[in-house]
């Protein structure tokens, strides 16, 4: 809705649930201190952490949705629209004794990178530091992990009702070779895929050597 940006309708028809972007889940105490200043002020009764990683305040009357927004001061977390929900990721080599790649830094150079972009259908990142794929990089529709040797970069998973685990689409990267690929193949999808149909499917459509062909076919690599 026009005037309700970011309003995201409840099950009871009449509430709303606002979704504050937090690129990476990256909190600091002043955003907490600014949910929780909202929260109050406006009675919201659920305030939920989301499987992206971000804070759902749930419950605004729709009256109280554009000042909830004045109030918090940040941008809108899109979670309804055809476009980069949000990427996720792990602590990586930040503090996890089995992080070998910045796995944050990248995450949010992506999130920062496709933020606000149209695409065919919502599209999901995971970023994890280390093989072990804590932020569920091959259930993403653009997923990465990092090994010791470099970055491994997967397109086409999905988590939903029918999930799929994605396809290896390079290996041994360095993050921008991985930035690149990432944004060849999302310009490839855009420019591809019918409206409304995930990566997932359409990799399963193409075929990822098709895939592999049009997003590395130029240089044959990164």
């Amino acid at each position: 809705m026009t005037d309700l940006p970011g309003a995201i309708l409840q099950r009871d028809k009449e509430t709303y649930a606002i979704v504050p972007r937090t690129p990476a889940g990256i909190i600091s105490p002043e955003i907490l201190e600014k949910v929780a200043r909202t929260a109050r002020k406006f009675k919201v009764p659920i305030i939920k952490i989301t499987s992206g990683q971000r804070l759902a305040m749930v419950g605004l009357r729709s009256e109280d949705v554009n000042p909830a927004w004045d109030e918090l001061g940040m941008d809108v977390g899109r979670a309804t629209e055809l476009c980069l929900h949000y990427a996720q990721a792990c602590p990586g080599n930040s503090v996890c004794k089995f992080g070998v790649g910045d796995s944050l830094g990248l995450a949010m150079e992506l999130e920062g990178m496709f933020s606000g972009q149209e695409m065919r259908a919502k599209v999901k990142i995971g970023v994890s530091g280390c093989p072990m794929c804590c932020a569920e990089s091959y259930m993403r529709d653009v997923g990465a992990f990092a090994k010791k040797k470099g970055w491994t970069l997967i397109v086409g998973g999905n988590a939903g009702g029918r999930p799929r685990i994605g396809d290896v689409l390079a290996a041994d990267l360095t993050p921008p070779e991985l930035v690149r690929l990432a944004r060849r193949f999302l310009e490839f999808y855009n420019d591809q895929a019918r409206k409304k149909e995930r990566t997932c499917r359409f990799v399963e459509r193409m075929g990822i050597e098709a895939v592999k062909a049009a997003v590395l076919g130029e240089s044959g690599g990164a």
